[in-house]
């Protein structure tokens, strides 16, 4: 039996801050485990990807502890803020990280360009990489001289799922995401406020806690909007309960500014729900098309409220539209491919790491 060290952020099962990351984590053990792997999961607490003293010496003691040319998978999170503690180690280890956001692509600030530099010397002593999407693998060959062949994509998966049934009028609305800035609810806020004027509701499901002073403004942003009876902030939704918000929407919206692939999209796609998301990242990829029918849902700029609202307008104004990409929605669910196929990928590379 082949035997995986996992290392990953602790808190992955914590159903208040739920992830896309943490989801993908999660599954790719238990893919791993039911395919014939040995995994041994190391969760490391700390405020990762910005992890203080306390957390680096967690992380230490964790590798120090791992045997000599042990396969070791590691999420980007932890590795690309800690060369200081892997880069030494990576001779003796093989060692593969994955790679859910390029981090020198992200944050937007002062901390970027350091953060690039710790990300490049991690990724550059590793001996393969994982991405969850083929523009996260586009853009970690633009940020860094890496070796393309070590660049692997693995993208996320879904499990099947009933058919939302959807009204005709298509006025339930929903975003699935942390309430944050870079899930860009303050640019859909004011979109929404732009079709005040047509019948909707719109739920918001996602992580409260991560930005509190962003909430706090969104929150008063809605209320001086007008939006706040039409506008639900419901908090974070795992399982039957997330399950359930999906059963009673009729079209999935995002206005992401910075996306890797989406997970949400494509559980919105396994219910045959359209989509309305920004153009930005793996969001497309994630999108996808549907033969004939075209894209499952609409794209749109990011940052810009005017043009979400405007196809948040066609959605409940047009009812051609409506059933079109309802179809493609339907024809690209058949398409969605399972966690089978994504642990196969990752096992595939964890393989050529123990050469």
């Amino acid at each position: 039996m082949s035997l995986v060290h996992f290392v990953l952020p602790d808190g992955i099962d914590d159903p208040a801050r739920p992830s896309g990351g943490n989801a993908y984590d999660r599954r790719l053990c238990g893919g791993l485990a039911s395919s014939g792997w040995s995994v041994r999961e190391h969760p490391v607490p700390g405020s990762w990807p910005r992890p203080d003293a306390a957390s680096l010496a967690a992380l230490d003691q964790v590798i120090q502890g791992i045997p000599d040319e042990a396969v070791v998978l590691i999420d980007g999170l932890v590795a690309s803020t800690a060369p200081e503690v892997l880069v030494p180690q990576a001779s003796r280890l093989r060692m593969v990280v994955l790679v859910h956001m390029p981090l020198g692509h992200h944050p937007p600030d002062e901390l970027a360009d350091e953060i690039g530099m710790r990300e490049r010397a991690v990724l550059s002593a590793s001996d393969a990489l994982v991405t969850t999407s083929a523009w996260a693998r586009r853009r970690l060959l633009e940020l860094y001289p890496l070796p393309p062949e070590r660049v692997h994509v693995a993208e996320p998966a879904v499990d099947a799922a009933e058919l939302a049934a959807g009204t005709e009028a298509g006025e339930r609305l929903l975003c699935v995401a942390a309430v944050t800035f870079d899930k860009g609810h303050d640019v859909l806020l004011d979109a929404l406020a732009s079709v005040t004027d047509l019948s909707w509701q719109c739920v918001c499901v996602g992580s409260m806690d991560r930005d509190p002073a962003f909430v706090e403004g969104l929150l008063e942003r809605a209320r001086a909007s007008g939006l706040g009876d039409r506008v639900r902030f419901a908090g974070p939704r795992t399982g039957a309960d997330l399950d359930r918000s999906f059963a009673a929407a009729d079209l999935m919206v995002l206005a992401s500014r910075a996306e890797t692939y989406g997970m949400v999209v494509i559980e919105a796609l396994a219910r045959g729900l359209p989509v309305v998301a920004t153009d930005v990242g793996g969001l497309a990829e994630a999108l996808g098309y549907a033969g004939d029918h075209g894209r499952p849902g609409l794209l749109v700029a990011p940052d810009d409220p005017a043009t979400l609202g405007a196809a948040l307008r066609s959605w409940l104004g047009d009812a051609a539209l409506r059933g079109r990409l309802r179809r493609a929605a339907r024809e690209r669910r058949q398409s969605l491919n399972g966690w089978s196929t994504t642990t196969s990928i990752v096992a595939g590379v964890l393989t050529g790491a123990s050469r």
